[in-house]
């Protein structure tokens, strides 16, 4: 068997490298050492939620694995749908001001909002240019993949 010192000389080696896990076999014994699994934390902004307000009812449910955005009568405006579904955010701290208002101005790479998903922070962007002109989701609200968050009118 091991002496004290050669078990902690491997724990030292362990520790040193790359390694998550050792098992040594002798004739009359066995060694099993592992590492920890790290733990990885990060805070994540908090945003007051508003008081739930029931939604109306869609009149009519698009098929599964569809996600088409409202419709929209006028050609110049542009509907930004949300690619996933999270928690919206119009800024990016409770503190901070929102990324656009209703009259903003936004390019293609402009930040809209924030879409927050299991605990990642996903920027999502305007993708046209033009000026924003309704905005639909309330911040701190649940939304669901494709349902329309902006209104933009192309320049």
């Amino acid at each position: 068997m091991l002496t004290m010192e050669e078990i902690r000389e491997l724990i030292r080696l362990l520790d040193d490298s790359t390694l998550t896990e050792l098992e040594l076999e002798f004739e009359d014994g066995k060694v099993r050492l592992a590492k920890r699994a790290e733990i990885v934390s990060y805070t994540v902004p908090q945003v007051a939620m508003p008081v739930a307000q029931a939604a109306p009812a869609p009149s009519a449910a698009p098929p599964a694995g569809s996600a088409a955005p409202a419709p929209v009568d006028d050609p110049t405006l542009h509907v930004i749908t949300s690619p996933m579904v999270g928690t919206f955010y119009r800024a990016p701290a409770p503190d901070a001001p929102p990324f656009v208002d209703v009259g903003s101005q936004v390019g293609p790479k402009t930040v809209v909002c924030i879409i927050e998903a299991m605990k990642l922070m996903n920027e999502i962007e305007a993708e046209v240019s033009g000026e924003i002109v309704e905005i639909l989701a309330e911040n701190g609200q649940l939304v669901e993949y494709g349902q329309p968050l902006f209104k933009v009118r192309r320049t």
